[in-house]
């Protein structure tokens, strides 16, 4: 069943699909912490606070924040989930040519993370099965 994205539901599910294919997606070789600040989600009065952290090789995508994060990106609902669910490229550069997005932190970062995270037939089917969990 769909959930919204970032919802608690969504999360598990979400996490329940990259244990499935743990070990099977190349290595991330490039170490990013970011800490996401998603704003005018449709089921929080308030921002939700969301990290990635590929430090283990592997993508880890939480709620809450990272104290070490390399980066801090700042966003609205509809720009975050077209960036991390439908993963096109060209809303990102949009989106903070025209200020939706905000970052602090190491820049070269974030933008080493358009390339740094593998694709593959596994990493592929998890992005799908991600879109068809999402709301």
């Amino acid at each position: 069943m769909p959930h919204p994205f970032l919802s608690d539901e969504w999360m598990s599910e979400a996490r329940t699909i990259r244990e499935k294919y743990e070990g099977q997606t190349p290595p991330i070789t490039a170490s990013m912490k970011i800490n996401l600040i998603v704003n005018d989600a449709p089921f929080s009065d308030g921002p939700v606070n969301g990290y990635i952290d590929t430090s283990s090789g592997e993508l880890t995508m939480e709620h809450g924040s990272l104290d070490d994060a390399d980066v801090t990106l700042t966003t609205d609902y509809a720009t975050a989930k077209a960036l991390f669910v439908d993963q096109d490229p060209t809303v990102g550069m949009q989106a903070f040519m025209t200020g939706k997005i905000t970052v602090q932190g190491d820049m070269m970062k974030l933008m080493a993370m358009q390339t740094a995270i593998p694709q593959n037939d596994v990493t592929a089917q998890i992005a799908e099965e991600i879109k068809a969990i999402t709301t």
